[in-house]
């Protein structure tokens, strides 16, 4: 059986504090930085969607949320 490709636009919203043991180690991630919910926002534009051409805002917000985060990660080394 071949491997699932590409985004499961479809999956539910998790909530923040979720504590579930199949957590998605790339949300783990990305809750890391903050910018977690705009993560969210990017996946239920997509999931409405499905074109990230409309969903500009969202992948723009998320964009800078993760750059903002990388620049304070350099600072403090």
């Amino acid at each position: 059986m071949a491997a699932p490709t590409g985004h499961n636009w479809d999956t539910a919203k998790k909530s923040l504090n979720d504590d579930d043991e199949d957590t998605d180690p790339v949300e783990e991630m990305i809750k890391k930085t903050g910018c977690l919910e705009k993560h969210y926002d990017v996946m239920e534009c997509m999931a409405d969607h499905r074109d990230w051409r409309i969903c500009q805002t969202q992948v723009t917000a998320f964009k800078k949320c993760m750059a903002d985060y990388h620049m304070k990660s350099i600072k403090k080394s």
